[in-house]
């Protein structure tokens, strides 16, 4: 028995980016789709945080 939900192509190949807040690299998602350039935190906690203070 498959799953319906299996992915089925490379995960490689994927764009990916950097998180703002963390650093932590985001991987391309489906829900993203339609919006993935405004994409710019990898989770709700870090949109809370923010953008990390500049250090000097």
């Amino acid at each position: 028995m498959q799953r319906k939900t299996e992915f089925k192509g490379n995960k490689q190949a994927l764009p990916r980016k950097p998180c703002v807040t963390c650093g932590r690299e985001m991987v391309w998602r489906r829900a993203w789709a339609k919006n993935w350039a405004e994409v710019k935190y990898c989770s709700e906690a870090c949109r809370r945080r923010g953008a990390p203070a500049a250090t000097a």
